[in-house]
């Protein structure tokens, strides 16, 4: 059964109520403390202990609702009119409860509950105000959730700026380091320019030294061929200065001879037969004479496609799969054999852009340039007119021929064919950058020369 009120004494202020509880040997814990807005009741905790000194605010869980419901009860009271039970507070300590509990509006009580409270009035209180709690928990939990998923978000999108920024500082070292090593292959390109000119002035310099011994030895010769043609000269002078004397000077005369006019004589010059358009250098013989032995190889398996031709199949003389057979080739690294597969499939189609665009390809790694010319030129013969469905086919056959030209030194042809690759795609960066080492390198050969 509950207490009696006139075992409990109050006082209040505009503001609070204090109201003192005695336990009497009685045994209670803040969980056995409940209150709402205009209820309060406090519990008897079941098991024993030591007296101990506690202050908290008034519980609102639904355990607690429902442990202050288990009897016996010390204290329940139906307030006189609505306190702040959030901010209110229970104190337990020797052998009391000290309750502070803080009006909504500041006014004097008549009395501490509220007069003629009927049994029936009670439980709907008792029921409203356990409601009431468990409404409030629930809003609790609810917003302890949503603040921890609020704190989980701003954690997520934390780490992610921290992986942005980590991965922002990785490419900025990337980039850096690609600009150190192109930095790099610029000057080592450069010091290779400047060790060829060095070689070139050496070169020259060894060469005149050979050549100006020989000039000297030539003069010499031409001076001693030019004495005994004066002496003539003056004898013959001689010889008509008077009539009185010619015995003399015809005895002069005969003892020196003239020596005989030459004969009149063509001097064949024979020139070394040169396939390549530029000079003759030492440095490239040995790339030279590979270059022809590939062209001899290739013209070697050019003349055995057409007994090869007769030996195919019926399903493998169609163009389409000698070129993918020549494809599967090229990727596997023999170029050779994949020459050999575009030459078949030309002969039997020689309509196919493609053929030569691949072909074309296999040269310029097997470094026959010329015929890389001649093959990515007739790729874009045939890739005509210039349509949408084509600007891949043509745009490579530019950028192979204009390798081709570049690889021979052919500056100024290669820029033609890349400013044509440029102007297909306009946003192509890698043909763009190519396109103005290009413009570098004639201008250094401009000014160089």
């Amino acid at each position: 059964m509950p207490v009696w009120l006139r075992e409990h004494s109050w006082r209040q202020t505009l503001t609070a109520v204090y109201l003192s509880l005695p336990l009497r040997g009685a045994r209670a814990t803040p969980a056995n403390i409940f209150c709402s807005e205009q209820y309060l009741k406090a519990a008897e905790r079941p098991s024993c202990g030591t007296e101990w000194l506690y202050h908290c605010s008034f519980p609102t869980n639904d355990l607690a609702a429902q442990q202050v419901s288990i009897p016996p009860f010390l204290f329940e009271a139906v307030l006189y009119a609505p306190i702040d039970d959030t901010n209110s507070t229970a104190k337990i300590g020797n052998g009391n409860i000290f309750f502070t509990l803080y009006k909504k509006e500041p006014a004097l009580w008549d009395s501490l509950t509220l007069a003629n409270a009927d049994k029936e009035k009670l439980q709907y209180l008792r029921e409203n105000a356990v409601v009431k709690a468990q409404e409030k928990a629930k809003e609790e939990i609810q917003a302890k959730k949503i603040t921890k998923q609020e704190h989980k978000k701003y954690a997520l999108e934390a780490t992610m700026k921290l992986e942005e920024a980590d991965r922002k500082r990785i490419e900025d070292l990337k980039e850096k380091e690609r600009q150190r090593v192109t930095k790099e292959l610029e000057l080592w390109k450069n010091q290779q320019k400047d060790d060829d000119k060095y070689k070139s002035i050496q070169t020259k310099k060894e060469l005149h030294q050979e050549i100006e011994p020989l000039k000297e030895r030539k003069n010499e010769k031409m001076n001693k061929s030019q004495i005994p043609n004066e002496g003539s000269s003056k004898t013959r002078l001689k010889s008509t200065r008077g009539h009185g004397s010619c015995s003399i000077f015809s005895q002069n005369l005969k003892e020196e001879q003239l020596p005989a006019p030459r004969a009149a004589a063509t001097i064949k010059v024979n020139f070394t037969p040169r396939v390549f358009p530029t000079a003759l250098r030492e440095s490239r013989v040995a790339e030279e004479e590979e270059w022809l032995h590939k062209q001899a190889e290739a013209r070697r398996i050019i003349n055995s496609d057409l007994s090869e031709l007769e030996d195919l199949k019926e399903e493998e003389k169609n163009p389409d799969w000698l070129k993918d057979k020549g494809n599967k080739m090229f990727a596997m690294g023999d170029y050779l054999g994949a020459v050999n597969a575009y030459n078949l499939a030309v002969r039997l189609n020689n309509k196919l852009p493609l053929l030569y665009l691949n072909r074309a390809a296999c040269h310029l790694k097997l470094r026959n340039l010329h015929k890389a010319i001649e093959d990515s030129s007739k790729a874009l013969e045939l890739l005509t007119p210039p349509v949408p469905d084509n600007e891949n086919a043509r745009l490579k056959a530019h950028v192979r021929r204009g390798t081709a030209f570049c690889q021979l030194e052919l500056y100024p042809e290669g820029l033609q064919d890349y400013e044509a690759a440029l102007k297909i795609d306009p946003k192509n960066k890698i043909i763009e950058k190519d396109a103005e080492k290009i413009r570098h390198l004639i201008q250094g050969t401009m000014q160089s020369s």
